[in-house]
């Protein structure tokens, strides 16, 4: 494949006619292919957006002043504050299909509850003391947990402390601004209930392993398991290293353990839209360079390490934040125990039969 692109491609010749028919197709808003192949076709994804790093010692300040100075309520919203990729223009995008944000509630808040066509998680890196109600389900968000909003369920969150938690956002906005699929409704003016139950519904019906509950037989396109907690996901991340002790072949990689979060009633990926992860390194542990098509987010839940992004190493803290374009080689190296959350746009670049993977010499 040629990495210079399709530069060796016979030019026409610049004559006044030539330049001519360029006026005319203009003026019928019309552009040759042969102008912009190098654009529309490369011979590899050439992304617009960029790999960068957001620094949760940077970050998390920025949202406590956001909480002195800017109200939580109808017409903002959200106090969330948006990861804007350098190479976007601009826009409020992490990467062209993904979208990522700091989200920020003071003590005894009420975030207004509200639904939209795109879909939503939110993963907690810490803190405790905020309940999402996602379709008048109240739901515990705590340290660790994956919390999910699917499309058009209404939702709304309230802090019943008196101290502020942050965590991160993470949407399809992009993916659906850019093929106008987005709704908007207002819920009520009140979180609909302010209950605060130690297991939410979702997880009452759905959060036991290898179990389904005959009233809920019919397939669902998103998970219906509202939060996804942190003490299983350690634990089956402790349990693949523990195995790779023994012998016996059970992580991703030699001192790599993760686990996909996944829809139980169909086993796949818990939204159409986003894939959610948690990987674990071993302390020491490299992974090889990789390719993807498609786009992530990691943030550093716990531990140290680094970042290699196109042959540029990071050094990374807990809650550190970096995107992943596409075709963007990335690996990981890990100083202590290294634990990573991820989300990426797989399961559409796999739907449309785009997805792609290179890990070293080795493509599959």
């Amino acid at each position: 494949m040629n990495d210079a692109g399709h530069s060796n491609m016979m030019k026409p010749e610049d004559t006044p006619e030539l330049r001519q028919l360029y006026a005319d197709f203009e003026a019928e808003h019309l552009k040759p292919l042969w102008t912009q192949i190098d654009d529309l076709m490369p011979p590899v994804p050439n992304p617009k957006a960029v790999a960068h790093v957001w620094k949760w010692s940077r970050l998390f300040p920025l949202a406590q002043r956001s909480g002195d100075l800017v109200p939580v309520g109808r017409g903002g919203e959200r106090r969330a504050i948006g990861l804007a990729n350098p190479g976007l223009g601009g826009k409020t995008y992490v990467s062209p299909t993904l979208w990522a944000a700091i989200q920020y509630l003071g003590p005894r808040e009420t975030a207004p509850e509200h639904r939209h066509a795109q879909n939503a998680f939110r993963f907690v890196v810490d803190g405790e003391g905020v309940w999402t109600v996602v379709n008048g389900d109240p739901v515990r968000m705590s340290r660790g947990d994956l919390l999910l909003t699917p499309g058009w369920h209404f939702h709304g969150h309230h802090n019943d402390t008196d101290s502020p938690m942050a965590w991160i956002d993470g949407l399809d906005i992009p993916f659906s601004y850019q093929n106008d699929v987005g709704f908007f409704e207002f819920g009520s003016d009140r979180v609909t209930d302010y209950a605060t139950p130690r297991f939410s519904r979702g997880e009452r019906l759905w959060a036991h392993p290898g179990l389904r509950p005959l009233s809920e037989l019919k397939d669902t396109v998103s998970s219906p398991l509202g939060a996804y907690r942190w003490e299983l996901t350690d634990r089956a991340l402790t349990e693949q290293l523990l195995l790779e002790d023994e012998g016996q072949p059970a992580t991703v990689g030699q001192g790599h353990a993760a686990i996909r979060y996944v829809n139980p009633t169909t086993g796949g990926d818990v939204m159409p839209t986003i894939r959610a992860e948690f990987h674990r390194l071993r302390a020491g542990t490299a992974t090889p360079p990789r390719r993807e098509v498609g786009s992530s987010v990691f943030q550093v839940f716990e531990g140290s390490g680094s970042v290699t992004l196109n042959r540029v190493e990071t050094r990374l803290e807990k809650g550190d934040l970096f995107v992943v374009p596409s075709w963007v080689a990335w690996s990981l190296q890990a100083q202590s125990q290294f634990d990573l959350f991820r989300f990426s746009d797989a399961p559409i670049m796999e739907r449309l039969n785009f997805g792609r993977v290179h890990v070293e010499q080795e493509e599959r």
